[in-house]
Formats: structure tokens, sequence, C-alpha cells
């Protein structure tokens, strides 16, 4: 899942960003509230978390121009006006929850898991043969059992399955597992794909390589 941050004080925004690159997520960021406008209106997220006190285009502008065209991308306001009145402000500009500054790390992840289970408007645990993805919970298991994943092998597994019996491009899980300032080459996507295929392969699934194209998750066919 893929997160916009917009947050213009550098060292919160640096602790975020690790921590939800930590739990599985694809972070971008911006500094500023033209910049998140902009970002908000040429790519898709899964969740926006957005500081109000942002230069440029304040916070509640920007969710009012997201909300003015229509979007239903869940918002995570992060504030240091802690008021009534501001509370009351954001959710009434769209907003679909409320964080003040400080906050506890486990409480910003705990309400982000609600928003983006929220914001998908279907269950969260996605099952292929005898795996299964909880997007929520960031948990794989084969056969009820569960099996250790980094957070890029998730992130690749997790658009596989997403789009299981169906190719998935190279370019597309570059995509998925960037944020903006970061690389990673399709070499890396190979490392990760070969890593994921030992970790799954009692699953009665495969991920079939289409060379020159891109991956596959497909089931695996029982003799006979």
């Amino acid at each position: 899942m893929r997160i916009l941050l917009a947050e213009d004080d550098a060292i919160i925004a640096d602790g975020l960003i690790r921590a939800l690159r930590k739990a599985g997520y694809a972070v971008d960021h911006v500094g500023n509230g033209l910049d998140a406008d902009t970002a908000l209106l040429s790519q898709t997220f899964d969740l926006l978390i957005l500081d109000l006190g942002l230069p440029k285009l304040h916070g509640i502008d920007v969710l009012r121009r997201l909300r003015s065209r229509k979007s239903v991308t869940p918002v995570l306001i992060l504030t240091a006006q802690d008021g009534i009145e501001d509370r009351v402000r954001g959710l009434d500009a769209g907003a679909d929850d409320y964080l003040t500054k400080p906050f506890a790390l486990p409480e910003l992840e705990a309400r982000v898991r609600a928003l983006t289970r929220r914001g998908t408007g279907q269950a969260t645990r996605i099952e292929f043969g005898a795996l299964s993805y909880d997007q929520a919970e960031r948990i794989v298991k084969v056969h009820g059992q569960l099996i250790d994943l980094s957070a890029r092998e998730m992130a690749v597994l997790e658009v596989l399955m997403l789009r299981a019996g169906r190719l998935v491009g190279k370019e597309q899980l570059v995509d998925h597992l960037c944020g903006w300032g970061e690389e990673v080459s399709t070499n890396a996507i190979e490392v990760y794909v070969h890593r994921l295929r030992k970790k799954i392969e009692t699953a009665g699934v495969r991920i079939a390589t289409l060379r020159g194209l891109g991956y596959c998750l497909e089931k695996i066919q029982a003799d006979g």
C-alpha cells in the first residue's frame, strides 16, 4: 500500500518514513502543501497523512481541494493544534481521523492500519491456494502458519496476490516498492522474487516468470 506523507518538519517526517517503511508501506514524502496537492493530482495513494501547518498551502486547503475532486482517499491529520475547534474544522473538511502531536508511533500505526482497511472497502485478507495475506495486519501465512517476510518481500507478494493469475511487470513492482528519492532496481526485484519462491513453495502456488515481461502468481496443478 502506498502512503503520501505531507509533513514539513524534517525530523518528524524522517521518523515516520522509517517506521512506515519498516511496517511494509511504500511512502512518498512532500514538505509543503503545493507539492502535496500536485502529488494528489498526479498519483494514486491508499492514504494521505497530512500535517495542517504546511507552508505554501495550508493542510486544510489541501484537504478541501482533494475532496472537491471527489477523491475518497482516507486522510489522517497530524497537527500540533489540539483545540476542539481545530479538530472539528479538519473533520468537517473531510478528514477521516485526527492525531495531535506529540503522538506514540504504535498509535499512529494502528490508525494507519484502520484507515487503509476502511479505504479498501473490502475484506483485508487475500487468499490464494494455501497462501493468505492480511493487508491490514501485514501478516502472511502458509497453511495457517506464519512465515517471516521482509517488508519488501511482503510488498512484492501483495502486488502479486492482488493480481493473482495476471501478469505483473517488473516496472509495476518497482513503482510499488519505491518512494520518491529511492531506487529499487529490476535486479533487486529478481532477488525478492527468488526469496519469495522459497518461502511460499509449500503453499501450492508458484511465481512464474514470463521472460522479458514480468511475473504471474499461479496455482500449481496437481498431477493426474
